[in-house]
């Protein structure tokens, strides 16, 4: 990993839920200007691994560090406050609200003071198109309703309001598991974007398509436990899927099936075709 300051770092973290061990001995780390893409199947520990980095649990062995600094996260509104902003998959938008309301939904621009004090719909509805712009899209309204846009275009609302709000790490749960070809395309495009302004990026994912083009690192996990960090240069994208499928279980069940279809064959050659032993069918 790089020499600099990581802006985010686990050592030897587990989580258990009593005698469950959701997380065993993760360590990690992320500088600013990289994403690292988190990988595994489901079952393998992503979502705890990521509600333990953004406040929901509190680790129960090992440290986390933010920007080289021991932190623990008595809720996700501290993770919030302290840069880590976390776009869940259900990406806690209210459809039938305005574009602009779901951008600041909570943090909503006021004028005046005292009972004179109103929001300042005028500068949210601008501040909202701006940076919708800077991501490509166009919002001719933004005061039309978050769910006329497609799946990837309220991603991308959820990640340009984490990034508005001074996110100093920006964790993507599974944004591009819902979404077409050309939707992924467009979250893929500005997750790379982030990158480049300089947001430490953990992007979590089953599919490694989407993953490897965008990605300077992969952490493995399975079953709780990591396979390893690796940088892009250090591994290909097959061995990548190998990994993730488990391939000495794929091999395993290969040897089993091959056996299996060996000891079929061998049981069709000692009968006939009355599906009676061939001994008996001769003496007949």
């Amino acid at each position: 990993m790089s020499e600099r300051t990581p802006m985010i770092e686990m050592c030897n973290v587990s989580k258990h839920f009593g005698s469950v061990i959701a997380l065993s001995d993760i360590s990690m780390k992320v500088c600013s200007g990289e994403v690292m893409c988190l990988l595994g199947d489901n079952g393998a520990g992503k979502s705890t691994l990521i509600k333990t980095l953004s406040g929901v649990h509190s680790p129960s062995h090992g440290e986390m560090y933010l920007d080289g600094k021991p932190v623990n996260f008595k809720s996700p509104a501290y993770a919030l406050d302290a840069g880590i902003a976390t776009v869940f998959q259900d990406l806690a938008m209210i459809p039938l609200m305005s574009i602009t309301r779901n951008f600041f939904m909570g943090r909503e621009p006021t004028v005046g003071w005292g009972p004179l004090k109103r929001i300042d719909w005028k500068y949210a509805d601008r501040i909202a198109k701006q940076e919708m712009a800077k991501i490509g899209i166009d919002v001719r309204d933004p005061s039309q309703p978050v769910g006329t846009l497609s799946g990837g275009e309220r991603q991308c609302v959820a990640i340009a309001r984490a990034v508005y709000f001074g996110a100093k790490v920006l964790i993507l749960d599974e944004p591009t598991s819902a979404l077409g070809v050309k939707q992924a395309s467009v979250v893929l495009r500005y997750i790379a974007k982030a990158r480049a302004d300089g947001l430490a990026v953990i992007f979590i994912t089953h599919n490694v398509h989407h993953a490897f083009p965008v990605a300077d690192a992969f952490t493995l996990l399975s079953r709780g436990g990591s396979l390893g960090t690796f940088r892009k240069a250090e591994i290909t994208r097959e061995e990548v899927l190998n990994m993730m499928a488990g391939g000495a279980e794929l091999e395993s069940l290969d040897a089993e099936l091959s056996e299996f279809q060996r000891s079929d064959q061998q049981q069709k050659q000692a009968t006939g075709d009355g599906g009676q032993p061939l001994s008996r069918a001769s003496n007949a």
